[in-house]
Order: C-alpha cells, then structure tokens, then sequence
C-alpha cells in the first residue's frame, strides 16, 4: 500500500521532459545518463524514498530512471536530444527556451509523427511501437544483462567478491592489492595503492557490501572511522546501491574522502575491462551533415 502511495507521487515521463532538459542545459548542453538524472532529482527535488523505488520486482533500475529514460526518448524523437555509442546525451540546440516548451505537445508530436500529412517523404516513419521498442531496447541494454550479472555476484561466497573486487583493482591500476577481510578489522575488505600519472601514489582501503540494498550514511561513516590513519582514500564496492545521504557523507567536507562503486558502476566496470563479459558490437559510420552545421 505504501509502495503504491510513493509511486502516485512519482512524476510521470512526460512531466519529466521539461526537467530533463533544463538538467542538460545546467550541465553545459551534455552528460551521462547518472549526471542527468541526478540533475532532474534535484530539480524536481524528489525524495530519497520516491527514488529507491524499483522498476519491477528486481530491476537495477529505479522508477523514476524507467521514466526518465522514457523522457528521454520522446526528446530525442522530437529532434532535441541526442546521444553516443558512449552513452553521452546532449542537446541538438544550444539556444533552447524551456519556458516554451510544453511536454504535452512533445509527446502528441512524437505519438503522431506517422500521421503528419507534412513529413518530408523520407523521413522515417516513428510509430507508437517503434517508439516502445526504442526505450525498452535502452532499459534492456542497461538492465537485462546488468541484472544477470548482479544476479550471479549475488550467489557467489563473499570470497569469491572480494577476490573479483581485488582483480577489479588490479585491471585498473592498482598494485599491490590485498584481501585482508579479517573479522572486527571495522568493516575493512583489502587494501592497495594506486599512483597518478607515474608519480603520486595513494594508499587505498576498500569495502565490499554484497547485498541487494542500500549502503547508508551510517554505514559510510563506520567504514570512514575504521580506515583514519590507515589510508589516504577509502572506497566502497556494493552490488546495491548508495542513499543521496551515504552519497553526500562519502564527499562532506572536511572529511577523508571515500568513493563509491554501486551495482550499476560496478557492471559497467566489469564489462569495460572484460572480466567475464564479452561484447559483440557492428559498427556502421555515417558523416552527419547538420550535426556540424548545428555547432
């Protein structure tokens, strides 16, 4: 009952177009995905209980990001946003006014596209369907296969975590990386040192939290307590995901900094440095005129 109290509270993807695009013009016209979305909640100013809610029963994704993805369709459809193989989305214009704007046209716009006697006869015809196959290919791509691996880090020992959090490191720089995970040690997993452009170096202690839940403020603090004097930067690997308060915690000022890796980043980083994914990409290139002459 509560659930379904929070979602009714949820704005819809079309009251969301408005702000996903005033979050893109306050990011300079660009960004990924978490950088837009992050905008828009502190635009919209939705609460950390609204965005904790889940799109389905075990999805990665939350509501409000199905939704904003959504919103992000119908823009691009509509001809003002775009996006990269790299997951970049941008504005088409620089010179865009969101005082008029009005998401209700964009989506009656969008919805009709298929219908309009004064499409050019080449354009590509976008109906409701496509329109539909278009998100859920985005949700599938960010969703589906993250799921599946989730799914599997879940299942296997907290070992076997921690050894792959230890690889991790190790294929992204770091050396001289130990798995401690010694019992009352206040939360501490292993240790290492990663060094910036071959000449400073930073003694790093990391967490791993292997769980489907949020990683709390609390939490983020026990875990700063225990690595004081002990390393330069502290960071923090779950499967889950971390509250706007753990978030803000891990970067208050005057605090040790702790970064953080949640489950989306995490499979992100998986397949990027391939360990135990493999990806099979077809690539087409096509030179776009009016993108060079929209600059």
């Amino acid at each position: 009952m509560g659930r379904k109290k929070s979602i009714s509270n949820l704005p819809s993807y079309d009251e969301l177009i408005v702000p996903t695009v005033e979050a893109l013009i306050k990011l300079g016209g660009s960004g990924t995905i978490e950088e837009i979305n992050n905008k828009v909640f502190e635009i919209v100013k939705l609460p950390d209980d609204i965005l904790q809610i889940p799109h389905g029963e075990e999805g990665t994704m939350s509501e409000v990001e199905y939704r904003l993805a959504w919103s992000r369709t119908y823009l691009k459809k509509f001809g003002l946003l775009e996006n990269s193989s790299r997951g970049i989305w941008a504005l088409s214009k620089s010179d865009i006014d969101t005082s008029k704007l009005d998401y209700s046209e964009i989506v009656k716009t969008v919805k009709k596209l298929n219908n309009d006697a004064k499409s050019q006869v080449k354009k590509t015809v976008v109906t409701n369907d496509q329109i539909e196959h278009e998100i859920q290919d985005e949700v599938d791509d960010s969703e589906e296969w993250k799921e599946q691996l989730l799914n599997i880090l879940y299942n296997i020992t907290p070992a076997a975590f921690e050894r792959l959090a230890q690889r991790l490191l190790r294929e992204s720089g770091f050396f001289q990386v130990e798995v401690t995970g010694k019992v009352g040690d206040g939360g501490i997993d292993g240790k290492g040192i990663v060094r910036v452009s071959g000449l400073l170096s930073f003694h790093v202690i990391f967490q791993c939290k292997r769980y489907k839940g949020s990683v709390t403020p609390s939490q983020i603090r026990d875990f700063r307590g225990a690595m004081q004097g002990r390393a330069d930067k502290g960071l923090v690997i779950t499967t889950g995901t971390f509250t706007r308060e753990a978030i803000k915690e891990a970067t208050r000022d005057g605090a040790p900094p702790i970064d953080l890796i949640d489950g989306e980043l995490l499979c992100d980083k998986l397949r990027e440095l391939k360990l135990g994914i493999d990806t099979k990409l077809t690539e087409t290139v096509i030179v776009k005129n009016e993108w060079f002459n929209n600059l």
